[in-house]
C-alpha cells in the first residue's frame, strides 16, 4: 500500500514532534505559572496540561534559523549588553540633566552586513535594548536599520552610532550566526 508507513514510523514521528515541543510546554507552563501568581503543584500541574493541550490543538511549524550559538561569545554579547545598559542610561540621564527639553535627537541609517533575518532581528532587539536608541524602521530588502538616536549634535556623533551599530552586529554574528554569516563580516571588515 502506498501513502501508509508502518506503526513504529509513526510511534517515533510522534516522539520527534513531542521531544520538538517540549521547550514551548516549558514556555507555556512557565507563562501559565507566572499569570495565576501562585507557586503550587496544582498550578503547576494544570500549567502543564494546558500547556501540552495548546501545543497540540496549535502546532507551530519547525523554524530553520541556521543559529549556531557559541557559549563563550554568547556570554560576551551578553556582559557587553549589561555594560551598554549601564552607559546608555547614565548617558540618557547627562542629556536630561544636562539639556532638559533642548536635548536632540535624529535618525540615523545604518547598513548591515548579515542577510539572515533572525540575526537582523537579535541586533534591532539589541540596539533598542539600551535607552536612549530604538530601531524605529527597517528597510529589509536594502538591510538598513533607521536608528533612533538621543543627543545628536554632529555628523561625528551620528557615524558613531553607526559604529556602535556595525560592533553589535559583529558581536552577535559571530556568537550566534552560521559560518556564512561569519564570512560575510570578515569579507566586509577586509574593505573597510
Amino acid at each position: 500500500m502506498l501513502g501508509v508507513r508502518p506503526v513504529g514510523e509513526r510511534v517515533v514521528g510522534r516522539g520527534k514532534r513531542l521531544v520538538q515541543r517540549f521547550p514551548l510546554v516549558i514556555w507555556l507552563t512557565l507563562v501559565w505559572v507566572m499569570l495565576w501568581g501562585t507557586y503550587d503543584l496544582g498550578t503547576l500541574f494544570f500549567g502543564i496540561v494546558v500547556a501540552v493541550f495548546v501545543s497540540g490543538m496549535f502546532p507551530v511549524p519547525p523554524i530553520n534559523t541556521n543559529i549556531a550559538p557559541r557559549p563563550i561569545r554568547l556570554l560576551s554579547v551578553v556582559l557587553y549588553l549589561a555594560w551598554d545598559l549601564v552607559i546608555s542610561t547614565v548617558r540618557v540621564a547627562w542629556q536630561a540633566l544636562r539639556y532638559g527639553r533642548r536635548a536632540t535627537a535624529g535618525i540615523v541609517a545604518v547598513r548591515l552586513v548579515t542577510d539572515s533575518d533572525h540575526i537582523i532581528a537579535m541586533v534591532a532587539q539589541a540596539v533598542s535594548l539600551a535607552p536612549g536608541n530604538a530601531v524605529v524602521q527597517i528597510d529589509r530588502a536594502n538591510r538598513v536599520f533607521y536608528v533612533y538616536s538621543l543627543g545628536l549634535r554632529s555628523a561625528e556623533e551620528a557615524e558613531s552610532v553607526r559604529r556602535e551599530v556595525r560592533y553589535l552586529e559583529d558581536k552577535i554574528v559571530r556568537a550566534v550566526g552560521s559560518d556564512a554569516d561569519v564570512a560575510g563580516i570578515d569579507a566586509a571588515g577586509k574593505e573597510g
